[in-house]
C-alpha cells in the first residue's frame, strides 16, 4: 500500500514539475532571452498570458462607437496599438503560453514574407481554424502546398478567370434586381454583399446557384462523375470545382487529390472568397458614399469604358480609380496625412506611391504565399462596383454607426446602411457633396 502511495506521489510531483516547466519556466525563459535582445513587451501572466488584457481592451472599444474617422487602428486592434506605443515597433506578447512576436518594421516584414519565407513556417492552426478550413491551401505547407498552389494559380488567372466573368455579372444582376423599386430607401449593403459573394462563389467554383451547394460536396462529385460516365459531358468542367475533380481523378499519384483534400479546398475557397470580398465591397461602398467627388470620378470612368453595358473582361483592367480607393496606417511610411482619404496617392501606381517599398502596401500579402485569389477578388469587386455606379448614386444613411471591428476580416459591427438614388429617375434632384464634411466631419 505504501509503495502505491509513494509511486502516486512521484507521478504527481513529476506531472506538477512538467506543468510548471511548460507553463512557467519556458515562457519566462523565452521572455528573458528576447528582452536581452531588445525585444520587450507586456509581462507573461501565468497560464493565460496576456489574453485577459487583450479581451478587456477589445471589450472596451467594442462597447462604444467612434467618430467617422479613418484612424481605426486604436479601435480594431487596441492591444497592438497600445503596446506599439509603449514597447516600440517590434514586441513580444503572449496568447496563453504561446509567444507572439509582433514586427511592424518594413524591412523585417519583407525579410519574413519575401526573403526567408521557408525559415518562417506557418503556425499551428487553432481548433476552430482546422474545423473551418481543414487541410486547405491556407493551412498546409511543404510539397502539398506547392501542388495545391499550382492548381489554384491555374484556376484564378488567364482564360480561367475570364471564363468566370459572365457568372459574376449574373450574380450581380440578381442582386440589383432585388434592389429595383427600393430607390430612396435605406439598404444594409454589408448583408447584401455577403449574399452576393456567396452566390458568386457558388457559380464560379461549383457551377450552380447558392441553393445548389447546400447539399453535401459528395453529391456534386457523384453528379458530375455520372454525367461524364453517361456521356452527357466530356469533362468535369472548367470552374474551380472541375479543376479539383480533374486532380482527384488524376493518373499521377504525386499530384492526385484525396477526397478529403478536395472537400478541404472547397471549404477554403468558399470562406476565402466570400468573407474577404464581402468586406472589400462593403468598405468600398462606404467610402464612395462619403466621398461624393470620388464617387463621381469612379462613375465617369465606368461610363467612359462601359457606357450602359455590362462590364467586359478587356475593359475591367482599364479601371484605375476604383483600385485606388484604399489605405494603410503607418505615418512614417505615408506621411502625416496617413489617415486622410487620398486615392490620388496612387495616381502614378502603387510602386510610386510607396516609394518602391513593397512592405508599405500589401493588401493581398507578399511573397510566394500572397493571396492566390487576388485577381479574382479584384475582378469581382470591379464588376460589382461598376454595375452599381451605372445605376445608382450612394449616400451614407444617418442611421449608420461607425464601429469597425476585427473579426477574421475588418467588419462593421452594426452594418453599413446607405441610401440609393436611381440615376435613371428623371425626377431625381440630387447632387453629390463636393466635400466629405458636407455629410460628416472626417479627420
Amino acid at each position: 500500500m505504501e509503495i502505491v502511495i509513494v509511486v502516486s506521489c512521484a507521478f504527481l510531483v513529476i506531472a506538477l514539475m512538467k506543468f510548471l516547466y511548460d507553463y512557467l519556466w519556458i515562457p519566462l525563459r523565452i521572455q528573458q532571452v528576447l528582452n536581452s535582445q531588445g525585444i520587450n513587451g507586456p509581462p507573461y501572466r501565468f497560464i493565460h498570458g496576456n489574453n485577459k488584457e487583450v479581451s478587456k481592451m477589445r471589450m472596451e472599444t467594442m462597447s462604444k462607437a467612434m467618430g467617422l474617422s479613418h484612424d481605426i487602428f486604436p479601435k480594431v486592434q487596441p492591444h497592438l496599438y497600445s503596446w506599439i506605443n509603449k514597447y516600440g515597433k517590434n514586441f513580444l506578447y503572449w496568447n496563453g503560453v504561446r509567444p507572439q512576436l509582433v514586427i511592424t518594421e518594413a524591412e523585417l516584414v519583407k525579410e519574413v514574407m519575401k526573403n526567408n519565407e521557408n525559415s518562417f513556417p506557418k503556425r499551428k492552426p487553432t481548433i476552430y481554424g482546422k474545423k473551418l478550413l481543414g487541410n486547405g491551401l491556407v493551412l498546409i505547407q511543404g510539397e502539398k502546398w506547392v501542388k495545391r498552389r499550382k492548381l489554384a494559380n491555374h484556376a484564378f488567372h488567364g482564360e480561367s478567370l475570364k471564363n468566370m466573368t459572365p457568372a459574376i455579372i449574373s450574380s450581380v444582376e440578381t442582386m440589383l434586381e432585388k434592389w429595383e423599386g427600393g430607390e430612396g430607401r435605406e439598404i444594409e449593403v454589408f448583408r447584401e454583399f455577403r449574399l452576393l459573394t456567396s452566390e458568386v462563389i457558388s457559380r464560379t467554383a461549383f457551377g450552380s446557384t447558392s441553393e445548389g451547394i447546400r447539399d453535401c460536396v459528395m453529391e456534386i462529385v457523384k453528379s458530375r462523375e455520372n454525367r461524364v460516365v453517361n456521356g452527357e459531358v466530356e469533362g468535369f468542367g472548367n470552374d474551380f470545382f472541375g479543376l479539383l475533380l480533374n486532380a482527384y481523378h488524376g493518373l499521377d499519384d504525386r499530384n492526385r487529390l484525396s477526397l478529403e483534400d478536395l472537400v478541404d479546398e472547397c471549404k477554403t475557397f468558399y470562406f476565402a472568397g466570400q468573407e474577404t470580398v464581402n468586406s472589400l465591397l462593403g468598405w468600398t461602398v462606404f467610402l464612395l458614399a462619403i466621398y461624393g467627388d470620388w464617387q463621381e470620378k469612379a462613375r465617369r470612368e465606368v461610363i467612359d469604358i462601359f457606357g450602359d453595358q455590362n462590364p467586359r473582361s478587356e475593359g475591367i483592367v482599364k479601371l484605375k480609380t476604383i483600385v485606388s480607393i484604399t489605405s494603410h496606417h503607418d505615418p512614417q511610411l505615408w506621411g502625416d496625412d496617413v489617415h486622410l482619404f487620398k486615392p490620388e496617392r496612387f495616381a502614378e501606381g502603387i510602386a510610386e506611391a510607396t516609394k518602391y517599398n513593397a512592405t508599405a502596401f500589401f493588401p493581398f500579402g507578399l511573397g510566394p504565399r500572397s493571396c492566390v485569389g487576388m485577381a479574382f477578388a479584384m475582378t469581382e469587386t470591379k464588376i460589382a462596383i461598376s454595375m452599381i455606379l451605372q445605376r445608382y448614386t450612394i449616400t451614407l444613411s444617418p442611421a449608420y454607426v461607425h464601429s469597425p471591428v476585427a473579426s477574421l476580416t475588418l467588419q462593421p459591427q452594426h452594418g453599413i446602411q446607405v441610401i440609393l438614388h436611381s440615376l435613371h429617375n428623371d425626377g431625381l434632384k440630387y447632387a453629390n457633396p463636393k466635400n466629405p464634411s458636407d455629410i460628416h466631419q472626417i479627420k
